[in-house]
């Protein structure tokens, strides 16, 4: 089976399939399957946009409205995580995954699903240890910090993972495991992005979260992408006993989807040819689930995970050979996720656009019948009973501190890890930074600005597409595609250039009670979408 993988599409939905449909054209290749890393944007409307972390002269509407009103369909089926510059609106509404649009299914916070007999796990978001051990509190309308912290990865997502026994085939998350880079050329890696230097040096860069389900999990491959450089590597697990056959981790991470970039690959997965095309859910998974349904959090309080410590009656939620013939039992032993997509928000419209329209808080029909048909709780639905009962609110302090700032600067008790990746040494240009239109904007009056009905046309080329070999080795002189000069365009796809630390300055906010200025610094990202955009005038 082929698998098309893509780094985040920022809702360039329109260049990701023209390209497939390229590869098909020029090389009689079609993939079965694409999944994509985060960073997706399923932006329905402009109240979306308001929803999306990025700052507002980044907010275009792009291209996925088309494929959810329903006047495109996805060509190929097409599976995605939540990456950190979403519309977290829309994908709130699905914590458990389902279809944003026909053909294109969301993971939810964390998921398994399978597809011709392969396991397709991920995680959704990206790691902050502030967050980490809080629940899922956030709701629209969100401010200044749940428009952020609404996409940080939650323990309890990580601890249902950690429950999984059967074999993954493909696992996903958005920011990459800490550690991968020592099993690939890092060499290479920092020749690119020289700034990354002291966190690989540090071993500091990355997810330990993802690091620890990576070791956990052993899955036969693991995709990732957010740091917006194409890197493989190849991890040989140790085993546990002697009896336990040795496991090996293939890593990809890949570049944002832009032209003349890797942003996308083609791998071939090995499948059962009798299983079905529907995507169908993971038994294990849902009974897993079912299991931890009674952990689900939703207020703001740290906590952590049961554990074996003696504090804890249970820590052990993984799924009995019982409790998944039950979930089997429950469906007819059918495990066809059904094709229920409904519009749950209004559509853009490019005749009649709508500035002002605001973001509420949506309890999505998909949810409520999942939900339903396995006795789980409805978060959404939890987290408007709690604020109608006091318990929680929808926001926080407007003078709370800002949570994209290193985390020792952070007033919440210690995470289950001691740092996290969100306290930078170094800036890394390709991502965007996210005050820099000003970071104690109101979100209620923030302008919009959806691209017009016919956004401008991307060349397609072939420097964006690889095939994968079996060994998986990457290397930045890959040969591009003969036809590449014949698709280029003049102009389109610049690249921006990369800068080092020595050659940016630190922004320095605030001082202390003392008048010492403090240093604090934010996460850097400004050329995540369009090369040459700082140049122009807004």
């Amino acid at each position: 089976m082929k698998v098309a993988v893509a780094g985040g599409c920022h809702g360039a939905l329109d260049k990701m399939y023209e390209t497939l449909e390229l590869l098909q054209r020029r090389h009689n290749v079609r993939p079965d399957l694409l999944l994509c890393c985060g960073d997706f944007q399923a932006v329905r409307n402009e109240a979306d946009l308001r929803c999306m972390a990025v700052p507002t002269k980044y907010r275009h509407m792009e291209t996925f409205y088309r494929y959810y009103s329903g006047e495109k369909k996805a060509p190929v089926l097409t599976v995605f995580i939540g990456g950190n510059h979403e519309a977290s609106n829309h994908l709130q509404e699905l914590p458990y995954g389902g279809w944003v649009a026909p053909n294109i299914y969301y993971l939810g916070y964390a998921g398994v699903v399978r597809f011709r007999g392969v396991r397709i796990g991920g995680i959704s978001g990206i790691f902050k240890s502030h967050d980490y051990r809080k629940g899922h509190f956030e709701c629209p309308p969100y401010n200044q910090q749940t428009i952020r912290s609404a996409y940080h990865v939650r323990n309890i997502e990580v601890f249902k993972l950690k429950q999984l026994k059967r074999p993954i085939d493909i696992f996903m998350s958005h920011d990459w495991p800490r550690s991968i880079y020592h099993y690939g050329n890092k060499k290479q890696l920092l020749k690119m992005k020289s700034f990354f230097r002291q966190e690989v040096e540090s071993n500091t860069l990355g997810s330990p979260a993802a690091s620890e389900l990576l070791h956990h999990l052993k899955p036969t491959y693991w995709f990732s992408a957010h740091l917006h450089v194409k890197f493989a590597a190849f991890m040989q697990h140790q085993t546990n006993s002697k009896e336990e056959l040795p496991k090996a981790t293939k890593f990809l991470a890949l570049d944002k989807c832009l032209p003349h970039r890797d942003f996308l690959q083609i791998v071939d997965i090995a499948h059962d040819p009798s299983a079905g095309d529907s995507l169908e859910y993971d038994a294990e998974w849902i009974a897993v689930l079912k299991a931890t349904n009674s952990l689900v959090n939703v207020t703001q309080s740290s906590w952590n995970m049961p554990e074996k410590n003696g504090l804890h009656a249970r820590w052990d939620y993984s799924a009995t050979e019982e409790a998944i013939q039950e979930v089997l039992e429950e469906l007819n032993h059918n495990l066809q996720i059904p094709c229920n997509f409904t519009l749950s928000a209004a559509c853009y419209d490019p005749r009649k656009p709508q500035k002002h329209m605001q973001p509420v808080h949506t309890i999505n029909p998909q949810t409520t019948e999942f939900c339903a048909q396995f006795g789980l709780t409805d978060i959404n639905a939890r987290i408007q009973q709690a604020k109608e009962e006091g318990s929680v609110r929808g926001e926080y302090e407007e003078d709370e501190e800002e949570e994209e700032m290193d985390s020792t600067g952070s007033a919440e008790e210690p995470s289950d890890y001691n740092t996290d990746n969100s306290g930078l040494s170094s800036i890394n240009p390709d991502e965007i930074l996210l005050d820099e239109e000003g970071g104690d904007e109101d979100l209620s009056t923030c302008s919009v600005d959806p691209s017009p009905d016919h956004p401008p046309d991307f060349s397609v080329s072939f420097s964006d597409i690889r095939i994968m070999p079996d060994s998986m080795v990457v290397s930045s002189d890959d040969a591009t595609d003969s036809i590449n000069e014949e698709l280029e365009t003049s102009g389109e796809g610049k690249q921006v250039e990369e800068k080092s630390l020595n050659e940016r300055p630190l922004k320095r906010m605030g001082g202390n009670e003392n008048g010492n200025s403090g240093i604090k610094i934010k996460r850097r990202n400004q050329a995540i979408y369009a090369a040459g955009d700082e140049d122009k005038p807004e």
